[in-house]
Parts: C-alpha cells; structure tokens; sequence
C-alpha cells in the first residue's frame, strides 16, 4: 500500500459512494412499516454473496449498538453483538448525513488491512431511523470499484511515462549546467587566491539554474510519477511553480548585480539596463507572493 492508493480513492471516492448506494437502494427495503432485522439481513448478506470480496457485514440500531453478528468469509462472528459503535465514523456520519456513506481508510479488525465501511441509514414509513447497515470491503477492492475506464487508464499511463520522460530530460540538462559551473573554477582558475567577481558570478548563475531545473525535475517526479501526496502549504500542491520561480528570481537577482559590477566600473551609461533586470525581478516577487497569498487564501477556504 502507498500514498498513491489513498489519493486514487480520494480521486474516486465519489463513483465509489455511488456505486455501494446502488447496492443498498437495490437490495435493502427502506421506509417500510414493521421493519426488523430479520428482514434486512437476509438482504444485506445477498449483497455479501454478489460482491464475493466483501471482508463482512452486520447491522446496528439506531443507537449504534450491534445487533446483528458480523459475517465474515469465514462464518459469523457473535461476539460483536451488543458492541457500542456509536463512536464510528461509519455511524454518526449515516445518522448526520441521512444518506449512504462511505468512511476514510481505516485498519481493518478483521483482516489488519486497510478498509472502507459503506454505510446506510435505514428509516421506518415515519421517517424515524431503525438501523443502520455496515458493509465493510478492503481498500484494494474499493480502488478497483472507483477505477478509471480504458480510455482515462490509457491517458494517464501516457501523461505518466510523458512526465518521466521530460523529467529524465530536465535532469540531465541541469547534470550538464553542474558540470559547466563546477568547470568554471577550473577553466577561470577560481581559488580563494586568484579569481574574478565576473567569474564567479557566471558559475553561480550556472549553479543556481542547475538547482533550479533540478528541483522541477524532482518535484515532477514525485507529483506526477511516484503519486506522493501533495503538502497542505503555499508550497505544497503549487510548489513547482513556487521553487522554480524562487530560483530563477535568484539567478536574476544575481545576474543584476553582476552588471551593477560591471557597468558601474566599465560603461555607467548602461546601469539602466542592470535597473531593467532588476524592476522585472521586483515583479516577479510581487506576482509571487501575491501567487502565494491567494493560493494559502483559497485552500483555507476549502
């Protein structure tokens, strides 16, 4: 189990939750007089039986408390029977939500893998809720309910291996942006001793840049490749767009500063254009943060 299958059934979570609502309108009777648990058991081991890779299923009233045993694959557990589960995401959301429900994975008392509770109130013809069924199925078999169809696979198959490929790419530039900054100090005879304020900022530059594509690269990789999940930061879900420019902005700052240097000693007539770079790197911060700021705004509001 990684990261990526929690954010695929994040991602799927809403064809999941339609899909186990399907099964229960179908099979489960609801706002019928003389409801029992006799009734509906019957009903929600049908639904057991059909899916065939169900980890189990039980019945609660309408206080949380077990009334019906768990079954299982392997036979019926009476035990359960009395327990308070009250306390369970898969009851109190049921209750508040008066409608179908499935819970976030969760480690599962049966098996110890991670599992998904699909739940339903169940209402008499007054309205009054009576039950609420639980219908508990491994998180594996979940994701393959939600799974995309050929189509969406193919594509994101093909935007996958299309990143790796750029992403490889991206590397190796910056491998040969390192390798021309690093020879620099060789070439320009770069030593605490001997060197030239010129000098060293061409190899910063080369370094900076080298990080800076090195970093997208990194980041590619891990977004769109491995599937990790994204930080809840500014830098989190847009850090791509927030890293990269934060290192192109200090390549630029360098480079004006280099021509501060270098014109105010050779041609001061041309410090305007050094002012020019260094109006576009003011710029560039002010759309950064306010990136930054609307972005932190929007995902407090989500």
């Amino acid at each position: 189990m990684v990261a990526s299958d929690i954010q695929n059934f994040s991602e799927g979570r809403t064809k999941a939750r339609a899909y186990f609502c399907y099964l229960f309108s179908k099979n489960i009777p609801n706002r019928l007089p003389s409801l029992s648990a006799d009734m509906i058991m019957p009903r929600l081991l049908k639904i057991k039986d059909d899916l065939g890779t169900c980890e189990g299923v039980y019945l609660l009233d309408y206080k949380g408390v077990q009334v019906s045993p768990t079954f299982t694959n392997k036979g019926q557990t009476d035990d359960d029977i009395g327990r308070i589960r009250a306390d369970r995401a898969y009851y109190y959301r049921a209750v508040r939500e008066g409608r179908c429900t499935i819970t976030d994975p969760y480690p599962s008392l049966i098996s110890g893998d991670l599992c998904v509770t699909a739940s339903q109130p169940i209402y008499d013809e007054n309205g009054d809720l009576k039950y609420i069924a639980c219908l508990d199925m491994s998180l594996d078999e979940v994701l393959k309910i939600s799974q995309q169809n050929s189509t969406d696979i193919f594509f994101s198959k093909l935007f996958k291996y299309s990143y790796a490929a750029f992403s490889f790419a991206l590397i190796a530039v910056a491998m040969l942006l390192f390798f021309k900054g690093i020879a620099n100090f060789v070439v320009h005879e770069i030593t605490p001793f001997h060197f030239k304020i010129k000098d060293v900022f061409e190899a910063t530059i080369l370094l900076t840049l080298a990080l800076a594509i090195f970093d997208l690269a990194k980041t590619l990789i891990e977004e769109e490749i491995l599937g990790r999940v994204k930080e809840h930061n500014p830098s989190g879900p847009h850090k791509t767009m927030v890293r990269f420019l934060g290192s192109i902005i200090i390549a630029l700052s360098i480079e004006a500063l280099m021509l501060v240097f270098k014109f105010a000693i050779t041609d001061p007539a041309q410090l305007v254009y050094s002012m020019y770079i260094i109006g576009a790197v003011s710029m560039l911060l002010i759309g950064l943060a306010l990136y930054i700021r609307f972005t932190k705004i929007k995902e407090t509001h989500l």
